[in-house]
């Protein structure tokens, strides 16, 4: 047993990665203490309701992810229906167990980080653990919970929490590797132009003006708009998707497994937000949106469009949302496509 722990341990701290951090600790739990089903949930907020929904588990003896498992859409159910979780979160505990009508016992573990939870274990069981066990778990939890905050300090920008640049790319590179099926035909019009078909979309949003909020109430002011707008992001997307700060004031989201017409929407409704949002001694903010779909270009050219539609929205008016695809088929914009290269005009 001792020799089997300390092999988990150290895939645990070799991990630099959320997504094989998580990997590991749930096959760590599954296999050290025979539990029937191990589970990360993540919990988040989503316009004033808290919800948790299932990060990584082992199926059939095998870990799945949710990043694996965009099609499946699991936008969470409402923390109101796990009491014990519940509980445990309100009485600050580290572990509460429940038993089900079946008999089935579930230990929730919560994950406290700075005086937060934003993940939580699930480890069922149909009989109690002992005492020694449950030691050893909650130990496993701590490297695990140090190790997350480890990543979280990496991965995040320090300013507004939000994913940074560099995460971007392991993100988007993984996005990319699962959103267009092996051996799909890359000319196949109906991939890139069924908008009635669900997919993924890339945004870029830039604060209008900004440098002007800057120069006129200064950087306090100008942090705090960066901070309130990254708010108001993370508000106005779902768990499944991504937002990224670029640095300064751009912003990056990975839209996930949606139609076009409900894309534009939940950009629209972005925006608006922005726009209605009162922002201490600055008064009105707003932003301006590109987006394009993720098909199966690569990441520069993916980036490209959507910059273009943003500096077509900036030039344009500003505080409005533009799709790059429309812009080519009506003509206000043209690219040129060179050894993997975009050439804006």
């Amino acid at each position: 047993m001792m020799e089997a722990l300390l092999k988990h341990l150290v895939d645990i701290t070799c991990q630099r990665d959320h997504t094989l951090l998580d990997s590991s600790v749930v096959t760590a739990l599954h296999e050290l203490v025979g539990a029937q089903q191990v589970r990360v949930h993540e919990l988040f907020r989503f316009r004033d309701e808290l919800f948790v929904r299932p990060r990584v588990w082992i199926k059939d003896g095998v870990v799945v992810s949710v990043e694996e498992n965009l099609a499946s859409d699991n936008t969470g159910e409402a923390l109101a229906k796990y009491p014990a979780l519940v509980d445990s979160i309100r009485d600050r505990k580290s572990c509460v167990e429940e038993v089900s009508a079946s008999g089935d016992r579930t230990l929730w573990l919560p994950v406290w980080l700075n005086d937060k939870v934003s993940c939580c274990m699930e480890v069922v069981n149909p009989t109690p653990y002992n005492s020694s066990t449950l030691h050893m778990m909650e130990g496993i939890l701590s490297v695990y919970r140090n190790y997350q905050n480890i990543l979280d300090y990496s991965e995040r920008d320090s300013l507004t929490g939000l994913l940074n640049r560099k995460t971007f790319d392991e993100k988007f590179s993984r996005l990319l590797s699962t959103a267009v099926p092996e051996g799909h035909p890359q000319d196949q019009p109906e991939r890139r132009h069924a908008h009635s078909n669900v997919g993924h979309w890339l945004a870029v949003v830039d604060i209008d003006h900004f440098k002007k909020v800057n120069d006129q109430f200064g950087h306090l002011y100008g942090d705090e708009v960066l901070i309130l707008v990254a708010n108001l992001l993370r508000s106005s997307f779902r768990a499944q998707d991504r937002v990224f700060r670029f640095g300064g004031e751009e912003f990056v989201v990975l839209l996930r497994s949606t139609t076009l017409e409900d894309a534009r929407k939940i950009f629209e409704r972005f925006r608006t937000n922005v726009e209605k949002h009162d922002f201490p001694q600055v008064g009105r903010v707003t932003v301006s949106l590109g987006f394009a779909s993720i098909a199966t270009e690569s990441p520069v050219m993916i980036l490209g469009h959507a910059d273009q539609a943003l500096y077509y929205a900036k030039a344009n008016g500003r505080n409005r949302v533009c799709y790059y695809d429309e812009l080519v088929q009506s003509g206000e914009l043209h690219s040129e496509v060179s050894n993997d290269t975009v050439e804006f005009f």
